[in-house]
């Protein structure tokens, strides 16, 4: 039984570990991809797109710049 839980567990976690980690790809109008951790977002207001990049380190680029956004 205990056995039986603890594998409960660990599917649990690594369940939500996955659904946090999504990361996604851009591809700009001039030919470049850009990695990004997390969801990027779409500022309706000034059109940038905002989004964090492997380092950390939030960054924005104008939405008319961004050709697609993938997710990987």
């Amino acid at each position: 039984m205990k056995g039986l839980v603890s594998v409960v567990g660990i599917m649990l976690v690594a369940l939500t570990l996955s659904g946090c980690s999504s990361n996604y790809v851009m591809a700009t109008k001039d030919g470049r991809m850009i990695q990004t951790d997390g969801k990027p977002s779409i500022d309706k207001e000034t059109g940038l797109v905002q989004y964090t990049d492997g380092k950390g380190h939030v960054m924005q680029i104008n939405g008319d710049e961004v050709s697609t956004i993938i997710e990987r």
